[in-house]
């Protein structure tokens, strides 16, 4: 296993943001898809892309690719995969989740069976075994199906990469931690600018660009399922990623991070997670309506998820709530703001039509990331 591939699904819109970030740890791309994109690297690339990348929803190790457009072509394609090089005869294999899209095989319980029965025909002519009781490591797998091309990987994350390991408490809508992080990368803000989140809920915005300015690692304070992989991966190869991480922290880093909320109970989770995230110093949390936004420095950013309004009694105040936002935000001389809602009007009631809007699916809810563009600083003189 000195070269496999790997595959890191992403929000859709979002591939190039991950792109850059694989590119960025030394890997070569070999594929980007709407969703996902795929690379190469050795075995350490599993650990290392579980603990560095920060807008990647999972790692998962390409098994096989294939096209199938009935059942038998879908198991005799699976069984021919190598099955006993990734799965040990006491491990735990099943198919967690497949998904098809304009594929004529479309039934989910259906692939997963018939793909499930494939795996253990194949192992059982590898192992000389009838029966297996599946005690030892998890080895999900998760199978992709377009136009007729199955992709099968399995999954070395296990929970989600969102889940950080920092966020005990969240609000009543909070935005992942990985979408945020995609969001703050594209943007030009970097450590030496202000940035400001004036709907900042449990802190998300405001966290992970402290962790990115301190540059921690995301996947610091958490646990993988190819942990367990000793058949694949060594203790070592963990240790060695995780000893690359704590190299890199700068939390001595001075910055200006701040994060507002109406809500003093929300404030208090964001203060705790920031804690748990180890970036509590570097961000300021404060009790403030938008309506009371303001900052002396020039050329701060704003990045922010504003309430969308999904239920209707929320909707009418949403007007008056992007309007004060809007005004607020022209009364900053020379910041840039950027904002991912779902709600319609948010150009409107801001009072400015965006430089430039992304449309990026937030799960199932289309959202759209509004970019105001304020000017750039003067170049410091020589």
């Amino acid at each position: 296993m000195n070269r496999i591939e790997l595959i890191a699904p992403c929000h859709f819109g979002l591939e190039a943001v991950l792109k850059r970030e694989i590119q960025d740890l030394g890997y070569e791309i070999s594929q980007v898809e709407d969703g996902r994109v795929t690379f190469y690297g050795d075995k350490a690339a599993i650990c290392r892309a579980n603990i560095f990348l920060r807008s990647a929803e999972r790692i998962l190790l390409k098994a096989g690719c294939f096209k199938a457009e009935t059942f038998d072509e879908l198991f005799e394609n699976t069984k021919v995969i190598p099955w006993e090089e990734y799965i040990p005869k006491d491990g735990k294999f099943w198919v967690a989740k497949a998904a098809s899209v304009k594929s004529k095989l479309f039934s989910p319980s259906d692939i997963q069976s018939i793909m499930k029965k494939a795996m253990v025909e194949r192992m059982k002519t590898h192992y000389h075994m009838k029966w297996f009781e599946e005690k030892g490591a998890s080895y999900p797998v998760r199978v992709f199906l377009m136009k007729d091309m199955v992709t099968v990987g399995i999954d070395t994350s296990g929970v989600s990469l969102h889940k950080r390991g920092y966020r005990q408490l969240a609000g009543k809508a909070p935005i992942t931690e990985t979408l945020a992080a995609a969001l703050i990368m594209l943007t030009p803000w970097n450590r030496d600018r202000v940035l400001v989140d004036p709907f900042c809920g449990s802190g998300t915005f405001p966290i992970e660009a402290a962790m990115m300015a301190a540059k921690i690692a995301p996947g610091m304070n958490r646990s993988f399922l190819a942990e367990e992989w000793g058949n694949v991966l060594s203790r070592q190869d963990w240790y060695h990623a995780v000893d690359e991480a704590n190299d890199l922290i700068e939390d001595d880093v001075e910055v200006d991070i701040q994060g507002y909320d109406i809500d003093a109970e929300v404030l208090k989770a964001a203060r705790q997670n920031a804690e748990e995230a180890g970036v509590g110093h570097m961000i300021h949390f404060q009790q403030r309506d938008v309506r009371d936004l303001r900052h002396p420095k020039k050329y701060g950013f704003i990045i922010t998820n504003p309430p969308y309004g999904e239920r209707l009694e929320e909707k009418a105040v949403l007007p008056q709530l992007y309007g004060d936002f809007g005004e607020a935000f022209r009364r900053l001389d020379s910041w840039s703001a950027y904002m991912i809602t779902s709600y319609e009007e948010a150009e409107r009631y801001f009072g400015r039509q965006a430089d430039k809007n992304r449309k990026i699916y937030n799960g199932m809810i289309k959202t759209y990331f509004y970019q105001f563009m304020g000017p750039r600083p003067p170049k410091p003189k020589k």
